[in-house]
Formats: structure tokens, C-alpha cells, sequence
């Protein structure tokens, strides 16, 4: 929160084009040392530093900013991502969104929390079963492959962007249906393998296949994500 606006801070463009800053690097180096501190034979992954290799058999996976574009442009809905994998695979998620004191946390098989201004409650998604009124969030459309924008033109659901982490957060806490994202990489998207079905949802990539690694992934609070599926697919 130290670089957030309305500071002025550095940033610089990957080659993929998206931007980076120096609170992306100082995040990200805070986190690696703390679990190396704690966890000191435990591998690393993060988008910005590379992979660290490790003897447990559990890695950790960082976003040290998810929304970098939010954040530099000083809309406060850009989140920290962190993950644990074992030998089972994803195992923990985390997704907290510092500007609003807002988390979402879970544990493969003991559900999923949200915190948000010292108070936690069960994370839990909506019940709405009917793409009539759903809200559905993306991270941007021009980053959507034809079928995904091909869905933001159906009638029914209602469409709002903003996306990235936060949009899973709206998803876990039963504020949106269905989270409609592409491109991901494994420090977008391992998160939300435990946060998405902890909390009662579904998450797949557009054919429908579970827990995708990256690529084009689609979330919903379950209830209406076969319908979803089935006009991505068409």
C-alpha cells in the first residue's frame, strides 16, 4: 500500500505487455523471504522472480500483485495471490485485497473463509440457478478468445468487469455467479482451485474440464456453470 495511488510509482512493461512495478517486486520479495523463513524446504513459484527449488515436495505459488494494470491506475480492486501445492495438489488458496482489508481463504477439504474488516464468516457462492440475472465479471474483453466474448453477448447474464483475483473474490462471497477469464498462468489461477470449490463452486477450463493449470478458465458458483459450459462450447 505504500506505492498505491496517489503516489507516483516506476513501472515497466513485460514482454507479454503488462505492466510492472516496483511494488510488485518489493511484494513478491516479501513474501519469498517469509517462506523461507518458515518453510525452508519448501519450492517457490512467482511470476516475477522465477522458481526456487525445494526437497518437500510442497511448492508455494505468488502473485504479488494480480491486476497490476487496477493498481497502477489507482482502482483499488487489485489482490495478492498465494497458493501451496503438495504431492495431492492444490492445497491451500489465499486471495486478499489490501485497499478494501478484504480476504478470501481456503483449505483442500475444510472450506473457505472471508475476512474483511476484522470480521470472518463461511465464504460461501450465491444460489442463484439461472443465467437470468446472474452477474458475470471479466478481467478484460480484449483478452477474451472469440467464444469468451461470444458469451458476453448472450442475454441473461449481466456483465461487469474489474476483474482479475478480485472477480474471484465477488465469486467465493456470493456477489457474482460466474468469473469469465483467459490467458491465466499457474500464479493466476492456483488460488482459486481450492477458493472456487471450497466455497461451493466450479471451476474448469471452457470445455469443462477441472482444475486447468492456465489457460482459458471459467468460474461459477456451480449452479448455473453447466449452462455456462454449454455456450462456450456450442
Amino acid at each position: 500500500m505504500r506505492w498505491f495511488a496517489p503516489r507516483s510509482l516506476t513501472s515497466r512493461t513485460k514482454t507479454d505487455g503488462s505492466p510492472v512495478t516496483e511494488a510488485d517486486r518489493a511484494a513478491e520479495e516479501f513474501l519469498r523471504l517469509e517462506l523461507a523463513r518458515r518453510y525452508p524446504d519448501d519450492a517457490v513459484i512467482g511470476e516475477e522472480f522465477g522458481n526456487v527449488e525445494g526437497s518437500s515436495g510442497r511448492s508455494w505459488v505468488i502473485d504479488p500483485i494480480d491486476g497490476t494494470r487496477s493498481f497502477v491506475r489507482g482502482v483499488p480492486l487489485f489482490t495478492t495471490l498465494l497458493a501451496l501445492i503438495d504431492e495431492a495438489g492444490p492445497a491451500v488458496g489465499v486471495a486478499h485485497v489490501p485497499p478494501l482489508s478484504e480476504s478470501v481463504t481456503a483449505g483442500r477439504g475444510l472450506g473457505a473463509e472471508h475476512s474483511h474488516a476484522g470480521e470472518v464468516r463461511p465464504a460461501r457462492v450465491s444460489d442463484i440457478g439461472h443465467l437470468e440475472g446472474s452477474y458475470l465479471v471479466t478481467s478484460g474483453i480484449e483478452y477474451l478468445p472469440e467464444r469468451g466474448r461470444r458469451l458476453l453477448g448472450e442475454p441473461g447474464p449481466l456483465v461487469r468487469t474489474w476483474g482479475d483475483g478480485y472477480g474471484y473474490v465477488l465469486l467465493a462471497t456470493g456477489r457474482a455467479e460466474i468469473m469469465l477469464d483467459a490467458g491465466l498462468a499457474l500464479w493466476d489461477v492456483a488460488p482459486m482451485l481450492v477458493i472456487v470449490p471450497e466455497a461451493g463452486g466450479s471451476i474448469t477450463d471452457y470445455d469443462g474440464v477441472p482444475f486447468p493449470q492456465a489457460g482459458d478458465v471459467v468460474s461459477t458458483n456451480g449452479h448455473v456453470h453447466d449452462a455456462v459450459v454449454r455456450l462456450l462450447v456450442r
